[in-house]
């Protein structure tokens, strides 16, 4: 969406800054996404300043303890469903991408891992991949199969976008109506989505960290 990497990249080199600090939102490194934005940027980008780049933080601290604090609402809203299952449901690729080394789905797991370390209580839970398109392999579990594995076994599920951070269509349609209405058909008992971190103010908060980490500064 607006502004795209070319308009941006002109109006910081128009500001003339010093420094330049690359905050991207992807919190898993993808050669796909991370990498194929910071190409865009090297691309675009004429002006003057130095520039440092936030790889990722698929384990930071605030980041993994305002999914647990955004999962906890969500379940108590719900009323908490007894032998609820939590699927921490990310975007996916194509198996060849991280067989060539991509550390994606690495940093997923370590991200659900953390996630879940910080909940109450024991939680089921499992990751799965969304938005598979094409004819090529992609990763697996894929969210699509665990959401009818759960109805078949009669548990509940909290659904929770663990490699978004916005809400866009792959949550507001993929997720809450296409996701939701399979959910509905093949007799899952409930279908919890965990919002997205947004404007979360622990998630801020460790955006904040990271940037004045990367700059050096207290």
């Amino acid at each position: 969406w607006k502004p795209l990497t070319e308009e941006t990249a002109a109006q910081v080199a128009a500001f003339a800054p010093d420094e330049i600090l690359l905050l991207p939102l992807y919190p898993q490194f993808s050669t796909t996404t991370t990498g194929s934005s910071l190409k865009a940027w090297r691309a675009a980008y004429k002006g003057p300043g130095k520039t440092r780049t936030i790889c990722c933080w698929p384990a930071g601290e605030s980041f993994l303890a305002a999914h647990a604090r955004l999962i906890e609402q969500a379940f108590q809203a719900a009323g908490r469903p007894a032998n609820a299952r939590l699927l921490f449901s990310a975007h996916g690729l194509p198996e060849k991408v991280i067989k060539a080394g991509d550390p994606y789905q690495a940093q997923v797991e370590a991200t659900a891992a953390g996630v879940a370390a910080r909940l109450a209580g024991a939680w089921d839970w499992k990751i799965s991949y969304q938005s598979r398109v094409g004819p090529m392999k992609w990763i697996e579990p894929n969210t699509e199969d665990e959401i009818r594995a759960a109805a078949r076994e009669g548990r509940p599920l909290v659904v929770v976008p663990i490699a978004f951070v916005s809400e866009h269509i792959e949550t507001l349609v993929e997720l809450d109506i296409e996701y939701g209405e399979m959910a509905r058909k093949e007799g899952c008992p409930a279908y919890i989505r965990v919002p997205a971190l947004a404007t979360e103010s622990l998630f801020i908060a460790g955006l904040a960290d990271l940037a004045t980490q990367a700059l050096g500064r207290d």
